[in-house]
């Protein structure tokens, strides 16, 4: 049985919720293995929309579990907000969802220190959504945060809590912030939180593990995208977990030799929100184009998304990275009508072609884009569900794109619904289906 890895092969937002939804129905389990509420999916089923932060959804299809891994860290109350609006949409959580007992836990005062973070004088701004996701990863990796088991243990929980507490007032008086936190009233309410979630709780990587020894299909669900990874992404202008493939075992406890496929989903062009390089940006009227037929604008945060177009060097870095062995072309409808549309197909630094991607802030803000310029297509490919249907010069632009990256285009999305979507018999995502 082949399991598989769906993750962003650019700077997140490329339209994986809809991908996972679309394909989780093939699946038994789908499994969400980084980030936190800061990464909205959203799914579109006939008039109703589901923007989902924490859970994984495939949740949206009857019969597949959810797992949120020990990798991704958790607000209760962001999370039981989710549950809540998923079981007034009938979907039965509590039977569906499992959530990691070494999942990490954000607390208020979290997000009060990334707002010291991020306004610190001589900080780099990052452009954080300030949901504390960055803060709890530190106490994670700093050995003195809090774990879903440990909230669900009153005595474990009591003695880890005041300790946590008190390390944030004093950095919060240290930067002279002023926001009141009650942490009397957080603990009670955590207390609370605790035993809304405890009927989903357990060992999720045994589970998983188990489910495979069975013969069941799983689906790893990266949050963010391949260019915000801590380690491969455009640091510091990056999230503060491991958005890449490799994360999908670290972040779920499954080993890589139980994992057949990763697939790239990539949008037609590229967006990015908040800080940091861009090499293919675009501006002006061409970018508020993309942007208006893309309504590139945050599903969490509702921000506007920086657009530019399709980067080439950037998705054979990210392939190279991931292993991709097949890559979902997103939001192709969204470039319908242009005359013609630029492709970065190389960066020149310092005068110098390179096929590697710069290290530092500094080397990238230095790359001169090089660009070829395709025909476009007047036809509309909005909804368009068979590949022969395609305009030409739409067929032609995926295959260029193909043949550049390197790794085929398996499937297309025409738009946001489950069924606007061309999936090309005889590639090998649908060998992998």
């Amino acid at each position: 049985m082949k399991n598989l890895i769906i993750l962003g092969a650019q700077w997140g937002d490329e339209g994986k919720g809809k991908v996972v939804d679309l394909f989780s129905d093939k699946f038994d389990i789908v499994a969400r293995y980084q980030g936190g509420h800061n990464a909205g999916h959203t799914v579109y089923i006939g008039e109703r929309k589901f923007v989902l932060k924490l859970i994984p959804s495939g949740i949206l299809r009857p019969g597949v579990r959810a797992v949120i891994g020990n990798g991704v860290v958790i607000d209760p109350g962001a999370l039981i907000d989710e549950i809540t609006m998923l079981e007034a949409a009938g979907i039965d959580v509590t039977r569906q969802l499992a959530i990691s007992n070494r999942a990490q836990i954000i607390f208020p005062f979290h997000r009060m220190v990334e707002k010291v973070s991020e306004a610190r004088k001589g900080r780099i701004a990052i452009g954080t959504t300030s949901r504390g996701i960055g803060p709890c990863y530190e106490d994670k990796i700093g050995r003195r945060g809090m774990r879903v088991a440990d909230l669900l243990d009153a005595t474990i929980f009591e003695s880890i809590y005041p300790a946590l507490a008190e390390d944030k007032t004093t950095l919060a008086r240290a930067f002279e912030v002023h926001e009141e936190v009650d942490f009397a009233r957080v603990r009670e309410q955590y207390l609370v939180y605790a035993e809304r979630i405890r009927p989903m709780v357990c060992d999720t990587a045994s589970m998983l593990n188990r489910a495979i020894a069975g013969g069941q299909r799983v689906l790893f669900e990266g949050a963010q995208g391949t260019m915000l990874d801590i380690d491969h992404g455009t640091y510091p202008f990056v999230t503060s977990s491991s958005a890449t493939a490799g994360g999908a075992c670290t972040g779920t406890g499954v080993p890589p030799t139980k994992i057949q496929g990763v697939i790239g989903v990539s949008k037609a062009y590229i967006t990015r929100v908040g800080g940091g390089p861009f090499p293919s940006e675009v501006f002006g009227e061409d970018g508020d184009r993309i942007r208006k037929a893309g309504n590139e604008f945050g599903s969490v945060t509702g921000r506007p998304r920086r657009c530019g177009w399709f980067d080439v060097p950037l998705l054979r870095y990210t392939s190279r990275i991931n292993g991709f062995d097949s890559l979902i072309i997103t939001k192709l409808d969204v470039l319908d009508g242009l005359p013609e549309i630029p492709v970065l197909t190389g960066y020149r630094v310092q005068g110098e072609l390179t096929d590697d991607m710069p290290a530092t802030v500094t080397g990238l803000e230095a790359i001169e884009p090089v660009y070829e310029r395709l025909p476009g297509w007047t036809g509309n490919t909005r909804g368009l569900k068979d590949h022969a249907l395609l305009p030409p010069q739409a067929k032609d632009y995926l295959a260029f794109l193909a043949e550049r990256v390197g790794v085929e285009v398996g499937c297309i999305s025409t738009g946001p619904e489950r069924n606007e979507t061309i999936v090309l018999p005889g590639s090998r995502l649908a060998s992998l289906l």
